[in-house]
């Protein structure tokens, strides 16, 4: 399955697989996301997988929300990988 996203104005649907081969497309799509919104919702719950440079194109956008005071929320369960990525964090630190 592609990578599909779909904007509504904050809230952002991300659907598909986000991986190494479409995550040019996902940083493009929220490049300078927040020049144009304060707050921005990202809905994954129709993620199905997601690889380490889908993670960290997530935890960019996250980064570049604290730098630039915004609010960012990810929504929905996802994909057990990005599940399972972020447990494994939590569990190390």
């Amino acid at each position: 399955m592609e990578l599909e996203i779909t904007k509504h104005t904050a809230f952002i649907q991300v659907k598909g697989v986000l991986n190494k081969f479409n995550v040019h497309q996902f940083k493009r799509e929220f490049s300078n996301v927040f020049e144009k919104q304060d707050a921005v919702v990202i809905n994954i719950e129709k993620l199905t997988s997601i690889d380490r440079y889908g993670v960290n194109a997530l935890a960019q956008l996250h980064n570049e929300s604290l730098i630039k005071s915004k609010k960012l929320s990810i929504i929905g369960m996802g994909c057990d990988d990005l599940y399972e990525h972020f447990k494994s964090e939590e569990t190390a630190a």
